[in-house]
């Protein structure tokens, strides 16, 4: 059964603040702690969660610790307790199946401070962060209706959770918006990262006639397959094309630093507080990379519908806008709250195939 991703809190809301052992830190004494679910050299999400790590490091002079290649499991736990135990004042992790071993050790460590990567349960030590992944996913569908000549793209989840499902329908509506008849047929690999099983999923979803690969898993390797085929793709949460310069179309790219540097800071200062950020291209969380490959049409086309989510002119989720089954999900104008988008366990009308149980 799938669960919602977060609640909200409205701005102002939150706990209050909490003191850092009564006093500030001073940066050659602070430490922070970073939990990856994926390799550093995955060049996707953890990749983007490690630069943002070194731009804090470098702005603020402060020491970090990273354990790469976590299990989400009993192993999250044992790690981020270790940190804990090692004198770490801020702890991310950065993995959704890390939300309940955050939150118990937590619970354990009230001077430390937590801050949990897509998650949606927080304590007076533990926050929540994310961006707004499917404001990119819409971009890519915009792009992807627009060259797609077969009006099929193949698309690769990770895991079936309200992140990654919303993503999916935002690049279905954005790709119908430009053809009415667009289709997505899709793949869960259940794993954010496995080059292997990626490029098999790739392989069979163009085999199937699907002429675009897009994806939200975390290695080059869709891309690559693409590449390979001379057809076109997206890649994930970094820019991918030195993997593949003549196929990436562009790539939604996660940018962290601000937020790890803001963060850290609150709490060497003893200002920090909880709550939920859930940043997009408006606060530049997300950015695009370069719209190459494509005709100037389409790059016009892209680079407008980006400038028009950036100022609200573009709102993704509104409706009218139909269940797989053609039944309707959102009335024509109406739109969905943060809480329904971050609740999502309905595929979009367009496309194919059943969400895994």
């Amino acid at each position: 059964m799938l669960i919602k991703r977060r609640t909200f809190l409205k701005a102002g809301a939150a706990a209050g603040t909490l003191p850092l052992l009564g006093r500030t830190a001073a940066a050659d004494e602070f430490k922070a702690g970073y939990v990856y679910v994926g390799p550093i050299g995955d060049f996707g999400y953890s990749y983007q969660h490690d630069q943002g790590r070194l731009a804090a490091e470098k702005a603020l002079g402060v020491k970090s610790t990273y354990v790469e290649k976590v299990p989400e499991g009993a192993d999250a736990e044992r790690v981020i307790r270790s940190l804990a135990d090692d004198g770490h004042k801020i702890i991310f992790t950065t993995s959704f199946g890390f939300m309940d071993a955050t939150l118990k050790v937590a619970r354990d460590y009230p001077d430390v401070y937590f801050e949990h990567a897509t998650g949606y349960k927080r304590a007076d030590n533990m926050a929540t962060y994310n961006i707004r992944f499917y404001e990119g996913r819409y971009i890519q569908g915009i792009i992807a209706g627009m060259m797609s000549k077969a009006g099929v793209v193949g698309y690769i989840g990770s895991i079936p959770i309200p992140e990654v499902i919303m993503g999916m329908n935002a690049f279905i509506l954005g790709m119908r918006s430009i053809n009415p008849n667009a289709k997505i047929k899709q793949v869960f690999i259940n794993s954010w990262y496995d080059p292997g099983k990626e490029a098999d999923a790739a392989k069979a979803l163009l085999d199937q006639g699907a002429d675009i690969v897009a994806q939200h898993t975390d290695s080059p390797a869709p891309l690559q397959v693409a590449a390979e085929r001379g057809l076109k793709g997206f890649g994930q949460a970094s820019d991918m094309i030195k993997f593949a310069p003549n196929a990436q179309l562009t790539s939604s790219i996660d940018q962290w630093d601000n937020y790890y540097i803001d963060r850290t800071k609150a709490a060497m200062d003893g200002t920090w507080k909880t709550g939920d950020t859930w940043g997009g291209l408006k606060s530049g969380m997300l950015k695009m990379a370069n719209y190459a490959n494509m005709p100037d049409n389409v790059r016009k086309a892209a680079i407008e519908t980006e400038q028009g989510i950036r100022d609200g002119k573009i709102v993704i989720f509104k409706g009218p806008i139909n269940a797989q089954d053609g039944s309707a999900k959102v009335a024509a104008g109406q739109t969905l709250n943060d809480g329904d988008i971050a609740g999502m366990n309905w595929l979009a009308e367009g496309v194919e195939g059943d969400l895994p149980k």
